[in-house]
C-alpha cells in the first residue's frame, strides 16, 4: 500500500484519474475525483454491502 500526504488543493494521478483534496476538517478530508466516464468510482463500504447481500453493485 502506498500512503501519501497531500495539502489542500494538491492532487495525485491514478492512471487517467485525478484526485484532489478540496477540503480538510478535523478527522475528515473531502476529495474531488476527475476520471473518464467508464471508470467506476465507489466507496468501499457500499461495495461491502453489495457483497454481503450477494447483489451486484451497479454504479
Amino acid at each position: 500500500m502506498l500512503v501519501l500526504s497531500r495539502k489542500l488543493r494538491e492532487s495525485i494521478r491514478i492512471g487517467d484519474a485525478t484526485v484532489t483534496v478540496v477540503r480538510i476538517s478535523p478527522g475528515r478530508a473531502k476529495l474531488a475525483i476527475e476520471a473518464p466516464r467508464d471508470v467506476v468510482i465507489a466507496r468501499t463500504e457500499l461495495l461491502g454491502r453489495a457483497t454481503a447481500g450477494k447483489e451486484r453493485f451497479t454504479p
